[in-house]
């Protein structure tokens, strides 16, 4: 009986069911993203600053940094350089200014009550470490509580203690062992000191529908038609916090399976923390209208040019989703 039940903890249901109604606590949901997640992460919090109290990323930089263009995105917000630097954080909080008077996102002037923890890997040959100073810059300005994380010997992916490549490793599934939980150390910033984890993560991690929240074309926003969703046993009877954890390019539930959203190093963290954690899926398009060859989150306007605003597609998607768990209404 005990290796049955032991089976039967932490289970993953298939079915593509909705997403819980958890009447959800709602203040203090936090976000986090590696690389193209977490430029998603930013923007998210930038848009939805009344509701999101702060960011966690990881190899991502400021909001509005790729402007629009592709080529940006790759050069001067990846791989700067003498001819590609990164844009000017006044410049960038100058496009976040217009768009506060214009009501596209919230008043800026709400940052300055929110948290924000950044981490660059020293081995990281993806996003340069001088994008993630430029995102902290951009936190910088608008007084938010920030802390910028370096670590030598880190290669770009989400960085854990135990799970995945070597600590230097570039590659699928983006997820490197460093001696380091990433997950524990920015929830403890985000949320404040945090009850010790479980051994063994306990809860329900749920495959549901995101064409629910998605609108009628899932698949035209470069949304996976399954997101996930991990619910600790406490918050199907209590108010629980939210945090959305964003993957990065390639890493997908479509390109590594559930890898991320059970080796990340969240969900021990939230059993013990009352959290529940949302795991939305970006997917590979390679339609005429959307080009999304590596599973991205859109940062540089695939989805069209209100990309970064409040009614971008894929943030209006999971703001549907904190909108059903109650962590945002």
């Amino acid at each position: 009986m005990k290796v049955l039940a032991a089976l039967l903890a932490a289970t993953t249901v298939h079915a593509g069911e909705p997403l819980p109604a958890l009447q959800a606590a709602r203040d203090g949901t936090t976000v986090s993203g590696v690389s193209s997640g977490g430029y998603m992460a930013v923007q998210l919090h930038v848009a939805y600053s009344s509701r999101i109290a702060g960011a966690a990323v990881i190899a991502g930089g400021p909001y509005y940094c790729a402007q629009g263009s592709v080529f940006t995105a790759l050069y001067n917000c990846m791989k700067p350089g003498r001819w590609t630097p990164v844009p000017a954080v006044s410049v960038l909080t100058a496009q976040a200014e217009l768009l506060a008077a214009s009501r596209a996102i919230d008043a800026t002037s709400n940052l300055a009550r929110s948290r924000a923890w950044l981490f660059t890997g020293g081995a990281d040959h993806t996003v340069d470490p001088a994008v993630v100073h430029a995102l902290r810059d951009f936190y910088a300005a608008y007084k938010a509580k920030v802390i910028l994380v370096a670590n030598a010997q880190a290669g770009h992916g989400m960085v854990t203690e135990r799970a995945g490549n070597a600590c230097d490793a570039s590659e699928s599934p983006f997820i490197v062992h460093c001696n380091y939980d990433a997950a524990r150390e920015l929830l403890r910033f985000l949320l404040g000191a945090l009850a010790p984890p479980v051994a063994k993560a306990s809860g329900r991690l749920i495959a549901f529908d995101q064409r629910r929240y998605a609108g009628d074309d899932a698949r035209g926003l470069a949304m996976d038609d399954t997101g996930f969703v991990y619910v600790p046993e406490r918050c199907a009877k209590e108010r629980c916090r939210v945090h959305v954890a964003f993957h990065g390019c390639r890493q997908g539930a479509a390109e590594i399976g559930e890898r991320f959203v059970r080796e990340a190093g969240y969900n021990r963290w939230a059993d013990t923390n009352a959290l529940v954690i949302v795991y939305p899926q970006a997917i590979k398009r390679y339609s005429p209208l959307v080009f999304n060859p590596r599973g991205c989150w859109d940062w540089w306007g695939y989805t069209g040019p209100a990309y970064h605003m409040q009614r971008a597609p894929q943030i209006r998607a999971v703001m549907a989703m904190l909108d059903r768990l109650g962590a945002s209404m």
